[in-house]
C-alpha cells in the first residue's frame, strides 16, 4: 500500500494534464486508457482513479458549457465584450483596467494615475502589498514642479522624450531620457522633469517600493503655494520659517501663500531649451561612474525570432537595482505571433501594455481552490497542506494602458492581434536567481525529462510524447493561433487555384 501512494500523486498529475488538453471527450477516453496501463497500481486504486477521471470530466464539462470556447483577437470590441462576460471580469482579479486606476494628480496638461494597494483588489496578492503601480502623463512642453517620495522607485519612460532632474547628496543630475529608459530614483530624493517634446505626451511607468508603511506612499511638493499643491513649506509655523531662512515673515507670505496653477504645468520654450541642454542619459552621482539609467532597448534581445524579441534588465546591467531584487523585461510580439506558454520560477510579473492589442491566458491554481477544486490533507504536522487538482484559466483581452499581475509559478501565454505587434513591459519582483522555464519550443521543460519520466508523468509511449514536445523547433516565441488560421486559410486558397 505505502508503495502504490507515490503513483497515485503522479496519477493526480496526469489527470489534470490530460483533462487540460483536448477535447472533453478525447480527454475523458485517454484519462481512463492512463489508468488502466498504469501497472504499478492495484485494484482499488485503479477503481479510484477511473472515478476521478468521470469527476473531472464532468467539472470540465460544466465549465466549458459557462466558458465561451474561443478568443479572436481581431473581433470588434464589442463581440470581444460580449465574449468575455461580466462574470468572468469579475472573477479575475490580476488584471486592471482604466477603472482600476485612481487619478492621485490632474491638471489640464497631465495626470498621474495610480494603482490601489494589490490587497485591496486580492490576498492572492500579499507578496508584492509593499508595491505600489502608477502612471504618469505630461502633455508637451510641461513642467513637473520639485517633489519626492517616501518610496523607493524604478521609472520606464514608455513614451516620449523629457529631462529628468535629481537631486540627492547636495548634487544635481541632470539627464534626458527617451523611449526604453530605466531610471532607479531612491527615496527622498527631490526630482521634477519635463516634457521637452513639442508634440508627443510624455508616459513613465513608475513601480514604487514603499519605505515606512507598506503599499502606501506619498508625494511631497516643496514650491511654493497654499494648495494645487499645497507646499509642504506651509506647515511650519511662520517663527520657524523666518529662523531657518533668515527672512522677514511677509516676504514669506508672498512666496508661499500664492496660489499655484498645479503639478504639471505649462513651460515656456526658452525655459524647456534651458533644462534640456543634457546628453542622452547622464552621469550617475550618487556612487561611482554608472549610469543614471540604462537603455531596455540597447540591450541585446536574449530572445528573437520572426515571431518576437524579449529584452532584459537585471542588475547586472544597472547595479542601481541590487538592493531591490527587481528585474525589468520587454516582449515586443510580432502581429499574429505568440509568447509562451513560460512560467517564472521566482519571480512576480507586474506587466503594463505598451502598445497594440491582443490577449492572455493563464492557469491559476488559487481561483481554482475557491470554487472547490482542491482538497486538503493534513500533513505530518497536523497543519493544513493544499494538494493541486487543477487550474483555472485565466483569460482575458489586452490593450494600450492595461496591467497585468503574473505571479511566480503560474504558466502564461500571451498573443498578439493579427493587425498590429503586442508590446508588453514588465517589472520583476524577487527576480533574483529567477528563471524563465519554456513549457514549448526547444529546450522545454517536458523535452529534458528521462523517457521513464515521460511515459510514468503522461501514461503514454515515450516515443509519443517526445514527438509532441519536440515538434516546435522555434523557442520562446511562436506563431499564434491566428497567424495559424491565416495560414491554413491562404494555403488552402493556393490550393484551389
Amino acid at each position: 500500500m505505502m508503495k502504490a501512494r507515490p503513483c497515485l500523486f503522479c496519477l493526480l498529475f496526469l489527470v489534470v494534464v490530460t483533462l487540460a488538453l483536448g477535447t472533453i471527450d478525447s480527454d475523458l477516453k485517454r484519462c481512463k486508457h492512463q489508468c488502466k496501463a498504469l501497472q504499478q497500481i492495484g485494484e482499488h486504486q485503479r477503481k479510484e482513479c477511473y472515478e476521478m477521471c468521470d469527476k473531472y470530466h464532468s467539472e470540465k464539462q460544466r465549465d466549458e458549457e459557462e466558458e465561451p470556447s474561443s478568443f479572436l483577437p481581431y473581433r470588434g470590441r464589442e463581440e470581444e465584450e460580449e465574449e468575455y462576460g461580466e462574470q468572468e471580469k469579475e472573477n479575475n482579479p490580476f488584471v486592471f483596467e482604466d477603472q482600476h486606476f485612481i487619478t492621485g494628480i490632474k491638471t489640464q496638461h497631465g495626470r498621474v494615475r495610480v494603482l490601489p494597494k494589490f490587497t485591496e483588489r486580492s490576498k492572492l496578492f500579499k507578496g508584492i502589498e509593499n508595491y505600489r503601480f502608477a502612471i504618469l502623463e505630461a502633455n508637451p512642453q510641461t513642467f513637473v514642479v520639485p517633489n519626492h517620495w517616501d518610496a523607493d522607485t524604478v521609472l520606464f519612460v514608455a513614451q516620449g522624450r523629457g529631462t529628468l532632474n535629481l537631486v540627492r547628496r547636495g548634487k544635481r543630475n541632470s539627464f534626458n531620457i527617451r523611449p526604453g529608459d530605466v531610471i532607479r530614483v531612491y527615496a527622498g530624493t527631490t526630482a521634477y522633469l519635463i516634457n521637452r517634446d513639442n508634440n508627443e505626451n510624455l508616459f513613465i511607468a513608475k513601480l514604487l517600493r514603499s519605505v515606512y508603511t507598506p503599499g502606501q506612499f506619498e508625494h511631497f511638493f516643496g514650491p511654493g503655494g497654499r494648495e494645487n499643491p499645497e507646499s509642504f513649506y506651509g506647515a511650519f509655523s511662520s517663527e520657524i520659517l523666518e529662523a531657518a531662512l533668515n527672512t522677514r515673515g511677509d516676504r514669506l507670505q508672498r512666496l508661499f501663500g500664492q496660489e499655484r496653477e498645479g503639478v504639471i504645468i505649462r513651460a515656456s520654450e526658452e525655459q524647456i531649451r534651458q533644462m534640456s541642454q543634457h546628453e542622452e542619459g547622464g552621469i550617475w552621482p550618487f556612487g561611482g561612474e554608472s549610469k543614471g539609467s540604462v537603455n531596455i532597448f540597447k540591450q541585446r534581445p536574449s530572445q528573437s525570432n520572426q515571431y518576437g524579441q524579449f529584452h532584459e534588465v537585471d542588475e547586472s546591467h544597472y547595479r542601481q537595482l541590487e538592493d531591490l531584487d527587481i528585474s525589468l523585461s520587454f516582449g515586443n510580439i510580432t502581429e499574429g505571433g505568440m509568447l509562451g506558454p513560460i512560467y517564472s520560477s521566482r519571480a512576480t510579473k507586474i506587466a503594463v501594455v505598451v502598445d497594440g492589442e491582443g490577449y492572455f491566458e493563464m492557469a491559476c491554481p488559487h481561483l481554482a481552490s475557491k470554487s472547490g477544486r482542491r482538497q486538503r490533507q493534513g500533513s505530518e504536522r497536523g497543519r493544513e497542506t493544499r494538494i493541486g487538482l487543477g487550474y483555472q484559466k485565466v483569460r482575458s483581452r489586452l490593450r494600450r494602458g492595461m496591467v497585468l499581475i503574473i505571479p511566480a509559478g503560474h504558466p502564461f501565454a500571451a498573443v498578439a492581434s493579427t493587425n498590429q505587434n503586442l508590446q508588453i513591459f514588465c517589472f520583476n519582483v524577487n527576480a533574483r536567481d529567477n528563471e524563465v522555464v519554456p513549457l514549448a519550443g526547444r529546450n522545454n521543460v517536458v523535452s529534458l525529462l528521462e523517457r521513464e519520466a515521460m511515459e510514468l508523468g503522461f501514461g503514454l509511449p515515450a516515443r509519443e510524447v517526445e514527438q509532441i514536445f519536440r515538434s516546435q523547433q522555434e523557442e520562446f516565441f511562436f506563431q499564434g493561433p491566428g497567424g495559424r488560421q491565416q495560414r491554413e486559410e491562404r494555403e488552402l486558397g493556393r490550393a484551389d487555384a
